[in-house]
């Protein structure tokens, strides 16, 4: 077997194999992960009280979204502990099994009618569930692809991974389009909203036995026979050793959210809710932007891989900041200009295909997968869970705070990509992370 420890090498067929097993069953997965945001005013009504005031039901149906970032660390940590002492396919497994079994079981549930304030308590439940399963799957997939690829094909990899789980987005939206173009608003309240989730379950299955034909990255098999695996408790050591590689991390998750939750899943309902969009309209628009976001993680993976990740970050969020504010600031009443305006906010923030390259060059490989899923899970659970809220209550002051925040989030960008080691290009994935180049 070829290794990645020849970085001339160009990707092989089993390179190709490992990463499309990968990005499918990541996209799989993390459909059951957001499918419930394209449902948020549905499951608003359905799962709580019929007085409750609007803006209040639109808060706490996006605090139970919320909660399974909040969870993401927990699930995230644990998984991430044994994939460094155990094995990085095994937990890249067992996250499908705990994402698919809460999804089914959200399609069954009973709703606020049925049982009262039982049912969001439940809702809150099964979605702190999937939370927990997500956190091992996102760092997972990125360290296991980038422990395949040659050395200078990492941008690649992390890139065309990335645009695999917003394939998972674009599922979710697709399926969203189809329930509100072929049933009635009313249909979809009797029942229709059950259908997603029962199929997150299926996929979920699908998904698990997909990843059963992949093998054990070629790094963690090394390691093993050097017997250079962690000695000490993984994420102890992160926490002590690792500092500098914690924070870029932090700040580049939290980049990444306000690219994916604010201008991907967010935006389908602003345009419902402030810009008076029909639904259809809205989500067809949505599965415009998530293509080109797929697009843009392919073509940021790439970048990155020759012009290294400061140049790349410092372009990819001028381009984020500008079309953006584009996007927000044009009328829904257009629907060509919504698709091109929406497109090019979704291509530039494909600018998060770069997130991962520079996450696992970060950490040494003994303690990677634990250091990527705290910084990422943690972050996460702070700014992807607090953003739907916060963005919300901004909204009651101006409707055009989703733009303002992204833009913030793109100044900072700009700022990390001039801040990054110059020394981030084409390292070894055995290498000692940031520590050892800054």
């Amino acid at each position: 077997m070829i290794t990645p420890a020849d970085p001339q090498r160009r990707l092989n067929r089993q390179d190709y194999k490992t990463l499309s097993l990968a990005a499918l069953g990541g996209a799989l997965e993390f459909y059951d992960f957001i499918i419930f945001i394209f449902f948020a005013a549905v499951m608003g009504k359905l799962f709580f009280p019929p007085d409750m005031p609007e803006w209040l039901r639109q808060l706490q149906t996006f605090g139970i979204f919320a909660a399974g970032y909040l969870a993401r660390p927990l699930g995230g940590i644990v998984m991430a502990h044994f994939g460094d002492k155990a094995g990085r396919k095994k937990m890249f497994s067992l996250s499908i099994l705990l994402m698919a079994l809460p999804t089914l079981m959200m399609g069954l549930l009973p709703t606020y009618a049925a049982i009262g304030i039982t049912a969001p308590l439940l809702l809150l439940l099964l979605r702190i569930m999937q939370g927990a399963a997500i956190g091992g799957e996102v760092p997972g997939a990125w360290v296991f692809v980038a422990e395949h690829v040659p050395h200078k094909r990492i941008g690649f990899a992390c890139g065309t991974l990335t645009a695999g789980l917003t394939v998972g987005i674009l599922l979710g939206s697709f399926v969203a389009t189809l329930l509100n173009t072929f049933m009635t608003p009313q249909g979809i309240l009797q029942g229709g909203w059950r259908i997603p989730f029962f199929l997150g379950g299926v996929f979920g299955l699908v998904a698990m036995y997909l990843r059963r034909w992949l093998r054990e990255t070629p790094v963690f098999i090394e390691m093993k026979a050097r017997k250079t695996l962690a000695r000490e408790l993984p994420l102890k050591s992160v926490v002590m050793n690792h500092k500098k590689a914690v924070l870029i991390s932090m700040l580049l998750t939290w980049l990444l959210s306000a690219g994916i939750v604010v201008v991907i899943l967010m935006a389908p309902l602003w345009l419902q809710q402030q810009m008076g969009a029909a639904p259809g309209l809205a989500l067809r628009a949505n599965c415009a932007a998530i293509v080109a976001l797929a697009v843009g993680c392919v073509i940021t993976g790439a970048v990155i891989d020759r012009a290294g990740a400061g140049r790349t970050f410092i372009i990819g969020c001028v381009m984020l900041g500008i079309f953006s504010w584009l996007f927000y600031h044009t009328g829904a009443d257009r629907p060509a200009l919504l698709y091109l305006t929406y497109a090019l906010a979704g291509l530039s923030v494909g600018v998060v295909g770069g997130v991962p390259y520079v996450m696992v060059h970060a950490f040494p490989s003994a303690v990677r997968f634990s250091g990527i899923s705290f910084s990422y899970n943690v972050a996460y659970a702070i700014f992807g869970g607090l953003t739907p809220v916060l963005v919300t209550m901004l909204m009651r002051i101006s409707p055009m705070a989703p733009s303002w925040y992204v833009c913030g989030l793109a100044v900072m960008g700009v700022i990390l990509g001039v801040c990054l080691p110059s020394g981030l290009r084409h390292q070894p994935p055995l290498a000692g992370g940031l520590n050892s180049i800054a």
